[in-house]
C-alpha cells in the first residue's frame, strides 16, 4: 500500500471511528489512557520534542504522541508517516525531528534547573476541567503547585488600563474568594489581573497565573516580583508555550482560553470594548463556563463591555457570597458554606 492510500485508509477508519479526529474533545475520552506517574519523573524527551512542534495543532501533537515509542521512533520518523497520523500534509520543510530534540534537550535542562514540570494532556495531573474543554493544549509548563482539581476556580480578569474603582473591586473580591479557599486565575497583566492576583495572596487559597510566553520570561516584567510572590506563596505559574518563546499579540487570545478553561466561572470587572478580558469571557461562554460582571464598575466610563455581557444575560455580583449562592442555586439548593463545612460543599458543586 502505497503512501497516500494508507493515509486515505487511516483516515476513512478513523473518520468512521471517531466521526471527526480533528476535534480532540469527541475523541478524547477514548483515546486518554491515564496512568498514574511515578514520583519526580522527568517527562520523556520526546513529548517535549512534540511539545516543541509549532506547527502541529494540540489535537495532532497527541495523536503523535501516541504513535511514538521511543526517542529513536521520532528521530527515524518520515515525513510520510507524520501525514498518516495526522491525517493532513505539511511543507515538507517544517518538518525536522532532529532539531526538534535538540531543543526538547535544552528544555530538559532548563526545566530541572528551575523546578519546572511538564505536564501532558495524558498526565493524571493535568486539570481534569481543562482536558474536557474544545481545544486544551498539549501539554502546560508548571512552576509551582496546581490547584486542587477537586476545587473550583474562578477567573478574575479585566482590562489593563483600570480605573481606581475598578482595581479595588478586583482586589477585594479575590480576597474575598481566597478566603472562602476559592482559588484564583488571571494573567498576570497589568491593572485588574495583578490587582486580582495581590488580593488573592491575601486570602488563604493559591492563585494561579497563566502566562503568554515561555516560563523564562514574565511578562510585563514589571509584574515579575509579583510572580516571584505567587511562587512563594504556595501558587504556580503555568504556560503552554515553551522556554524561549517570543511575546505576539496573537498568544494572548490564546493564554485566555487557558484562563478560562480551567475554571468553573469567569467574573469580568472592569472591560471597554475591545478589551481582551472580553475575550476570556467568550471563550468561558463557549466552554459552558458561567460568566459574571462587577457590579461595582457598572456604569463607568471605561466598562462599556461589561455592561454588553449583562445586556446579553450576564449576572453582577458584588462579592463571594453572590458567586457562591449562583452555584448554589445551580444544584437547587440554598447556600449554605459554613466554615467547616466549605470545601465539602464546593465539591459539591465543583
Amino acid at each position: 500500500m502505497n503512501p497516500g492510500t494508507a493515509r486515505s485508509h487511516q483516515r476513512r477508519m478513523r473518520m468512521k471511528q471517531w466521526k471527526h479526529p480533528r476535534i480532540l474533545a469527541l475523541f478524547q475520552d477514548s483515546c486518554l489512557d491515564l496512568q498514574p506517574r511515578a514520583a519526580g519523573r522527568k517527562p520523556q524527551l520526546p513529548v517535549l520534542a512534540i511539545a516543541r512542534m509549532d506547527f502541529l495543532r494540540s489535537h495532532e501533537k497527541l495523536l503523535l504522541s501516541r504513535s511514538v515509542g521511543s526517542l529513536e521512533d521520532l528521530a527515524a520518523m518520515g515525513l510520510w508517516e507524520l501525514e498518516g497520523i495526522i491525517l493532513r500534509s505539511l511543507n515538507k520543510e517544517v518538518w525536522n525531528p532532529a532539531a526538534c530534540l535538540e531543543k526538547a534537550r535544552r528544555d530538559e535542562e532548563f526545566l530541572d534547573r528551575n523546578g519546572i514540570a511538564f505536564v501532558s494532556a495524558q498526565d493524571p495531573e493535568y486539570p481534569p476541567q481543562l482536558r474536557e474543554t474544545y481545544r486544551p493544549p498539549f501539554g502546560l509548563y508548571v512552576r509551582g503547585r496546581l490547584p486542587d482539581s477537586a476545587m473550583p476556580c474562578i477567573a478574575v480578569v479585566g482590562t489593563r488600563a483600570a480605573t481606581g474603582r475598578g482595581l479595588r473591586a478586583a482586589f477585594g473580591l479575590a480576597e474575598d474568594l481566597s478566603a472562602k479557599a476559592i482559588p484564583v486565575v488571571s494573567g498576570l497583566a497589568l491593572g485588574i489581573d495583578s490587582a486580582a492576583h495581590r488580593g488573592a495572596l491575601r486570602g488563604k487559597a493559591r492563585t494561579l497565573a497563566v502566562l503568554p510566553g515561555g516560563m523564562d520570561s514574565v511578562y510585563p516584567a514589571s509584574n515579575r516580583s509579583l510572580a516571584a510572590r505567587i511562587l512563594d506563596e504556595g501558587g504556580c505559574l503555568v504556560t503552554e508555550n515553551p522556554p524561549e518563546t517570543q511575546i505576539r499579540r496573537y498568544r494572548f487570545p490564546e493564554r485566555n482560553r487557558i484562563i478560562a478553561g480551567l475554571v468553573r466561572s469567569c467574573v469580568v470587572v472592569e472591560a471597554p470594548e475591545g478589551s481582551g478580558a472580553l475575550i476570556t469571557a467568550e471563550h468561558a461562554l463557549s466552554e459552558g463556563r458561567d460568566v459574571f460582571v462587577h457590579s461595582a464598575c457598572l456604569g463607568g466610563s471605561r466598562n462599556s463591555g461589561c455592561a454588553a455581557l449583562l445586556e446579553q444575560g450576564a449576572i453582577a455580583v458584588a462579592s463571594a457570597g453572590d458567586i457562591v449562592a449562583e452555584w448554589a442555586s445551580c444544584g437547587g439548593r440554598k447556600p449554605a458554606f459554613s466554615a467547616a463545612g466549605q470545601k465539602e460543599e464546593m465539591k459539591l458543586h465543583g
